[in-house]
């Protein structure tokens, strides 16, 4: 049977899916390659197009920042220390791999980015490859690489910026899109993507809220509550340290998810508690004067929490405060 492999969204593959091998990227038809970072397939027109590539700690001038991706094109192995990542020589625009990220710009069309394990710590899963959505290209240039080659020469690299689709325009799941076509709910009822409070709140469930709230079985992490309901599951919700929406645009990744009870949450979102680099939960605001909420975070093996985040957050209501107290 041929797999049938497409530039774009992957039905059945939802946004914030693991996968534990390459090769179980691979079958799922996400990137169509074992090893490199660069997919490629053909076109309508039979030229060979990119349709995602993997982040994984490639070359040395990438650099993550979630929402755009600097991306350093590929080079045959011969022209790279294995052991330092370091190019020996410049790359070149006519190599495939390159040619076909470089079409995919000129055609605009979409990249899926997988992030794999040795990436960038503040986004990366702590282990397999994860699907984070689709990005575009918005730029394909000739760059100069930071580290010379072995005799000190510059090295010419293939540059590439990548920014994220916004998440209104990622695509549907097949689970999601069933949902919209239920009768009787409006559009914001069927797929809400935000609620406007004092702060703005994307409430979509990702699978990455998800595998945290199994994580710790709906336990809040700040004050130690499992809400449980008369179906005898528990309730809790996902939330972001570095909240996804304007102008904070943090990452949904696990790295900055905590699981919390409604109330938890909500007092995180408007600056009543903060996370220090200790773990410690930091009550700034306590509505009845004694406390009520654990002395540490709750923390499992497995979460990989990542401090950075934490630290945005109090940098945060801490310059919130500075503010009102000058005025």
């Amino acid at each position: 049977m041929t797999v049938v492999r497409v530039v774009g969204h992957i039905d059945g593959i939802e946004l914030g899916s693991v996968l534990r091998r390459r090769r179980d990227v691979f079958d799922a038809r996400l990137h169509g390659d074992l090893q490199r970072g660069i997919s490629k397939l053909k076109d309508e027109d039979g030229a060979f197009v990119s349709d995602a590539i993997v982040l994984n700690g490639g070359y040395l001038d990438d650099d993550d920042s979630w929402h755009e991706i600097l991306y350093t094109g590929a080079s045959p192995d011969a022209d790279r220390d294995p052991q330092t990542k370091r190019l020996k020589v410049s790359q070149s625009w006519d190599y495939a791999d390159n040619a076909a990220l470089k079409l995919s710009y000129e055609r605009g069309h979409p990249i899926r980015i997988l992030r794999g394990h040795k990436g960038d710590d503040r986004y990366s899963p702590r282990e397999g490859y994860r699907y984070d959505g689709l990005y575009r290209i918005t730029q394909a240039r000739t760059g100069t690489s930071g580290t010379p080659g072995l005799a000190g020469e510059p090295i010419a690299i293939c540059q590439f910026v990548l920014e994220r689709i916004q998440e209104s325009d990622q695509e549907l799941t097949a689970v999601e899109r069933t949902l919209t076509e239920l009768p009787g709910f409006s559009d914001v009822e069927k797929m809400p993507e935000t609620r406007t409070v004092q702060v703005q709140r994307m409430i979509r469930d990702t699978a990455a809220a998800r595998r945290i709230k199994d994580l710790y079985e709906g336990q809040c992490q700040t004050c130690g509550i499992q809400l449980v309901g008369a179906n005898s599951r528990p309730y809790c919700e996902g939330a972001h340290l570095k909240p996804l929406a304007a102008p904070h645009m943090g990452p949904d990744v696990e790295r900055n998810i905590l699981c919390l009870c409604p109330n938890c949450h909500v007092r995180l979102d408007i600056g009543a508690i903060s996370i220090g680099d200790d773990w410690s939960v930091i009550e700034r605001v306590s509505p009845s004067g004694a406390r009520t909420t654990l002395p540490r975070l709750l923390m499992k093996k497995g979460h990989g929490l990542h401090r950075a985040y934490a630290a945005y957050q109090r940098d945060w209501w801490d310059s919130f405060e500075r503010d009102r107290a000058a005025n």
